[in-house]
């Protein structure tokens, strides 16, 4: 993945986005993503949403896009600064979403939701490295020498009869 959202997450009721830093008994230690990086522990009872969990609907009811995949996409269009901010107007936020993902599903996605991509996103670009996904030769000889197998063909099998 372009971004590892792995570790970073949103807490409710709670602004910012945070890095997870280790679990506790009753809890998690997390570092708060900004300059100053304070450390403090959420409490089981926060409700604690992962972004690599988090993904957008599309008009298609069984694709959703993720949002590490949102994110490359924004950085791919825009590079860091984004034309957009959380105090834009609806039709700008809905402008620049559907630029994003063409075929968003735009009665499940409302302007709140735009308004946290647009938020963390610049978080994230800011606080988290994005990484390039170059294909490494090991990869490219393994998936160029692997023969595709259509639906007639069958693996051959080790029984014994």
């Amino acid at each position: 993945m372009p971004v590892n959202l792995k570790d970073i997450a949103s807490i409710a009721g709670m602004s910012g986005l945070y890095r997870i830093v280790s679990p506790t008994r009753n809890g998690v230690i997390i570092e708060t993503l900004d300059d100053k990086a304070n450390r403090q522990v959420a409490q089981s009872k926060h409700r604690i949403s992962l972004l690599h969990e988090i993904s957008i609907y599309t008009e298609d009811a069984e694709v959703t896009v993720p949002l590490a995949e949102v994110f490359e996409r924004i950085r791919q269009k825009f590079g860091d600064e984004i034309t957009v901010n959380s105090k834009s107007s609806n039709a700008e936020l809905f402008s620049f979403i559907q630029e994003i993902i063409p075929d968003y599903d735009r009665s499940r996605v409302y302007v709140s939701d735009i308004k946290k991509i647009v938020n963390w996103y610049g978080i994230v670009s800011k606080y988290v490295p994005f990484t390039e996904a170059e294909p490494t030769p090991e990869t490219e000889n393994a998936m160029s020498a692997e023969p595709a197998l259509s639906e007639t063909d069958e693996e051959p099998s080790n029984k014994e009869s």
